[in-house]
């Protein structure tokens, strides 16, 4: 063990620790959950740190070679060398300061190492006075939220939910000319094609991208540079212009500072924003992996019209089972999702005043959604949707005794006739041909015609015409 001592007086730290005092009195007032941020939180801090020091020394405000310690060491802690150093609970204090000092502090006795001093020395490199430079827990840690949750939506939710829409469209273009059952409330309705289904689900994941990447434009917008109350007090004018271009320069994304520091550090609307984006992608998939498995069901006493692929023994007693497993997967990641978002809204209801008092919480759930998303859409787009079969002769028979048929003849012999063949059919069995063909309700010819279901997937391109000339 070691003994550091700050302004509250005397800590005992293990030895190896790069963390300092305040790391580990919050450790010690913050034993909750065991839960702590991940990587991708850790690399924003560590990015931050490093436009921090390279803006305040371009303006003078650190030396030569305390400057180049602060980015090397800020530029490991942002490629993953010291995660282990990050170990504060996320039930902290609800600024995030107890894991801003955290990164102060490792990026402070990693620079002063380098510059051959003592590890809690924090001499010539100081955790306050220059790694902190110019910044505040209370505009660092909102900044790190939006740029780790840009990377994280950026880098593994959009590519994911891409390869998914990619893998969807393929599948609308092989099945495009199969025609089945089309369902409203569960019930037979009027024919589809698959094609014309996986095409949907295709255009849900598009608008969904679509959603996120606006999203990420006011996730863009950061509030670095307001410090302690959003007036901006000890850093000078140009910080925060400076210290936003060298995190878009060193990222690739066009980062901007927010035009009103007191919004920017008082309200966490944007954050709530994503995560209702984050939210509507979990509902849209789980739609999606729904349909899937009603449509999988059976092999034999369910729909049967796909096939999904088999991953694993679906059952302990009941021989060759094969379940959705996959896309179960997927809905209870969905649902956590949901629930998470449930956790950013009460976090948004935390800005009290001139601060917003729930941020962990609100960083916490919204990188994990993005997380766990991205990765279960992977996984569900390999393990699942790539693999699917259409039983093509399963959607025919199918198709074949759908009563709902009888909507193409109700133009020719109206609603009510059509009902009465269409209970005929339902009570004796037959098709709704069958019995329009025994009641001679029209002629052969048109009955064939009407009933064709390639031909109701699509609007009539006889309906209509000329009639926009007529007075």
């Amino acid at each position: 063990m070691r003994t550091e001592r700050d302004t509250m007086g005397q800590v005992q730290l293990p030895e190896q620790a790069l963390w300092g005092a305040q790391t580990q009195r919050a450790l010690e007032n913050f034993p909750i959950s065991g839960e702590t941020f991940g990587s991708t939180f850790i690399r924003a801090l560590g990015l931050i740190k490093i436009a921090a020091a390279r803006a305040n020394h371009q303006m003078g405000r650190l030396d030569d070679p305390e400057a180049e310690a602060v980015i090397t060491a800020a530029e490991q802690v942002s490629a993953g060398h010291w995660d282990d150093h990050f170990p504060v609970d996320v039930f902290q204090t609800g600024s995030g300061t107890s894991t801003n000092m955290n990164a102060n502090e490792v990026i402070a006795n990693l620079a002063n190492r380098q510059l051959g001093g003592r590890v809690g020395a924090y001499r010539p490199v100081h955790p306050n006075d220059h790694v902190n430079l110019s910044q505040s827990s209370n505009d660092v840690f909102p900044t790190a939220i939006h740029l780790a949750a840009v990377l994280a939506v950026r880098e593994e939710l959009i590519p994911a939910l891409h390869d998914l829409q990619e893998t969807l469209t393929g599948h609308a273009e092989t099945y495009q000319e199969v025609v089945k059952t089309g369902r409203t409330h569960l019930q037979d309705a009027l024919p589809v094609r698959m094609g014309q289904v996986f095409g949907g689900y295709a255009a849900q994941i598009r608008k969904t991208i679509s959603r996120l990447e606006l999203v990420l434009e006011r996730l863009c917008v950061l509030p670095l540079g307001g410090t302690a109350v959003g007036t901006g007090a000890n850093r000078p004018e140009d910080f925060p212009a400076l210290a936003v271009n060298f995190l878009s320069e060193s990222t690739g994304e066009k980062f901007s500072v927010t035009e009103n520091h007191m919004e920017g550090n008082a309200s966490r609307d944007d954050l709530v924003e994503a995560s209702g984006m984050i939210k509507t992608a979990a509902v849209g998939l789980t739609k999606i992996a729904n349909d899937l498995r009603w449509m999988a069901s059976g092999p034999r006493a369910g729909l049967g019209e796909i096939a999904l692929p088999k991953v694993q023994p679906g059952s302990s007693i009941m021989p060759g089972k094969n379940n959705p497993v996959v896309a179960e997967a997927l809905i209870m990641t969905a649902a956590q999702v949901i629930g998470s978002d449930a956790a950013v809204t009460q976090g948004g209801l935390g800005g009290v005043f001139e601060l917003n008092l729930m941020m962990p919480l609100m960083a916490y759930n919204l990188l994990n959604s993005i997380h766990w998303l991205a990765r279960a859409v992977e996984i569900f787009n390999h393990k699942t949707v790539r693999g699917i079969r259409v039983n093509r002769e399963r959607c025919r028979v199918l198709l074949e005794g759908n009563l709902t048929l009888v909507t193409a003849l109700a133009p020719r012999i109206g609603y009510e006739r059509a009902s009465e063949i269409s209970q005929e059919a339902q009570r004796s069995g037959r098709t709704i041909l069958e019995v329009a063909r025994e009641w001679e309700v029209l002629p052969e010819e048109d009955l064939e015609q009407l009933l064709d279901p390639t031909r109701m997937t699509k609007p009539d391109p006889r309906e209509g015409k000329g009639s926009a000339d007529q007075d």
